[in-house]
């Protein structure tokens, strides 16, 4: 039989005046039954640095907690509860606890997520991929089902995208990775956590599998990090894809050919950069000059006039431009580029093409003004 009352006393005489307050404040809570004020303690009390350490916490949710934890919001008990289980020692411990929070919570489609995202980090940390494969998968069967974005959408995509870097699969951890920046505020997270997945993310985006939109990556703040480091020829690297610019890419590669995971991928890099060239090419012409040579497009990429056909072929097949070949000119007739997030400098094209268009507009208004009459008589 636990004694609230006698442990509440027992941590406000063992305590420096400052955290004996609020123990004595959760008691007074405690005693007039205000259960409502007494979860908004513990939200906070919960995160405060002098019980990070020991086993405080779990004593305080074996003697205190679990004595009115039905009376607790599920949402509120879980996020209580999170910081209980980084107390426990054991780590199967800790999964029985977590399992057993999960039944007493399942009335919250967002708590059952937390539990489950909590267990998968537990798992992950054991290196046992299959049980955490598992439980991404059934949390996000439960996500789909939750309005709008939370913070419990942050923790999910955490987790999924520490899960595929893992793994090493590059383009689920950008997409994750991403994800999880846009559920958060980035001072929640330390500079050197920011600069780590800033710098993790760049790399992902060079080398992900079908990743040829890095617009959303190049507009987020956390790449600032990154700027006055070592590592800020990554950003640049990132500017030269999003723009297909070969130039630069061979320029930089001094620098991104130290990094060994690019180098080992550099014929791949070459492959997107060129696709990415091709984009920008049909991009920024005006949509009546699509027509281009194939001439033009290895001079631009720097293929060999014979590889040029290959590369547009592939890039239909991809779906990054639609249009049609004609072998016997040697020309592709583009008529439709695949939307992307647009830096800048695109905005700043696509500015001048609705200026150009707007003066063409004008010009008819014109004519028409002028020798309309004539064409209707």
């Amino acid at each position: 039989m636990r004694d609230v009352g006698k442990f509440l006393s027992d941590q406000q005489n063992i305590s420096p005046p400052e955290l004996a307050a609020q123990w004595a404040q959760l008691e007074e809570f405690y005693n007039k039954r205000l259960w409502h004020q007494c979860t908004q303690h513990l939200l906070s009390f919960v995160r405060d640095p002098a019980l990070l350490d020991g086993d405080i916490l779990v004593k305080l949710y074996e003697n205190v907690i679990a004595d009115f934890e039905h009376r607790i919001n599920p949402l509120s008990l879980t996020e209580i509860c999170l910081h209980v289980v980084n107390q426990i020692k054991d780590i199967e411990d800790s999964v029985k606890f977590l399992d057993k929070l999960r039944d007493k919570v399942k009335a919250s489609d967002e708590a059952v997520i937390l539990c489950m995202t909590a267990k998968a980090t537990l798992k992950l940390q054991q290196k046992d991929l299959d049980d955490v494969k598992a439980l991404i998968e059934e949390a996000e069967g439960i996500l789909d089902r939750i309005d709008g974005v939370t913070r419990t959408h942050g923790r999910y995509y955490d987790l999924s995208s520490s899960y595929y870097q893992l793994l090493g699969d590059h383009a689920k951890y950008y997409r994750d990775a991403l994800r999880f920046l846009g559920c958060i505020d980035l001072d929640e997270i330390t500079v050197d956590e920011q600069k780590t997945r800033a710098f993790n993310l760049g790399l992902a985006a060079v080398l992900g599998e079908g990743i040829y939109n890095f617009g959303e990556l190049l507009a987020h703040p956390v790449l600032k990090t990154l700027q006055a480091t070592d590592k800020a020829w990554l950003v640049q690297l990132l500017f030269a894809f999003n723009s297909g610019d070969i130039v630069k890419f061979e320029g930089l590669k001094s620098v991104w050919s130290a990094q060994p995971d690019l180098k080992c991928s550099e014929v791949a890099m070459r492959q997107k950069i060129c696709m990415l060239c091709l984009m920008e090419m049909t991009f920024t012409r005006p949509s009546h000059k699509r027509n281009i040579a194939f001439s033009d497009i290895a001079e631009q990429t720097g293929l060999p006039l014979n590889e040029v056909e290959i590369l547009i072929m592939k890039a239909l097949s991809l779906e990054l431009v639609k249009g049609s070949i004609n072998e016997v000119d040697q020309v592709v007739n583009m008529v439709w580029v695949q939307p992307r997030v647009l830096d800048l400098n695109q905005v700043g094209t696509m500015q001048e093409r609705l200026r150009h268009w707007c003066d063409d507009v004008q010009s008819m208004e014109s004519f028409m003004e002028n020798k309309g009459s004539d064409i209707l008589a």
